[in-house]
């Protein structure tokens, strides 16, 4: 593995009086496309928001890039923050701005480029995704699948080095499903980017995750981790009951 792109060293998971998992220790290597696992309400995605600092946690050390998220105020802060981008797993998409508008959004925001530049940028996003197509169309108009492309293009609008990516699968057919899957590897294979994805999507798992890191309340953090063909034969039942069920069905 590559140098760490994510640390997590005894992170407690959780809210003020409400900690859902108290020893997560983790790490994802620069490169490297992770699935984030577990059973319901177990607290991956509020694990992702300590993560991505948009909530303190309760005691612990998470780094990005080498760089303790939780310490990193003014415009380290901003720069740090910069290194990653989020896909929520509804699109999150402004209903009243076409898809290219949405994707300069991050840009006209965060950067001082010329308006020529940003444009191109943009537009380049949208095409790296397949959506250029669709630059003029309102999120209202997109399909499914086009709503998760342009959420990740918005994404990728300031050249991360880390993606986030919240159930990109979730609600989608199992053909689209899969085309955005090959869509994630390619990224992440071509442009070098981290990839760290929250979802139950057997199919996904097994097309895209070099590895796996399943969660658990119960255990604190992390029951196990590895391959996910490693995984099925795990010698915790609740992860070999994940791997194993019939795709498709409620994990």
């Amino acid at each position: 593995m590559g140098r760490p792109a994510i640390e997590c060293e005894h992170v407690v998971t959780g809210y003020p009086g409400a900690p859902l998992m108290r020893d997560v220790c983790l790490s994802v290597a620069e490169g490297e496309v992770v699935f984030l696992l577990g059973g319901s309400g177990c607290g991956k995605t509020t694990l992702l928001k300590h993560i991505i600092g948009q909530l303190p946690p309760l005691g612990g050390t998470i780094r990005i890039l080498g760089q303790d998220v939780a310490a990193a105020q003014g415009p380290a802060r901003e720069r740090l923050l910069r290194t990653f981008g989020m896909m929520y797993q509804s699109g999150a998409l402004f209903g009243n701005l076409t898809v290219l508008q949405n994707v300069l959004l991050p840009l006209e925001e965060f950067t001082a480029f010329p308006a020529p530049l940003r444009l191109a940028a943009a537009r380049l996003k949208l095409a790296q995704v397949g959506l250029l197509d669709r630059a003029d169309a309102f999120p209202a108009e997109l399909s499914g699948g086009q709503t998760k492309r342009a959420a990740i293009a918005r994404a990728m609008a300031l050249d991360p080095r880390i993606l986030f990516l919240d159930e990109p699968s979730a609600g989608l057919d199992p053909v689209t499903s899969a085309s955005l899957d090959a869509l994630i590897r390619s990224l992440s294979r071509e442009l070098g980017i981290t990839v760290v994805v929250i979802s139950h999507e057997l199919a996904s798992i097994n097309a895209i995750a070099d590895r796996a890191i399943y969660l658990d309340r119960d255990a604190g953090g992390v029951l196990d981790q590895g391959p996910p063909a490693a995984l099925r034969d795990s010698p915790h039942p609740a992860i070999r009951a994940f791997f194993n069920r019939t795709p498709g069905a409620a994990p």
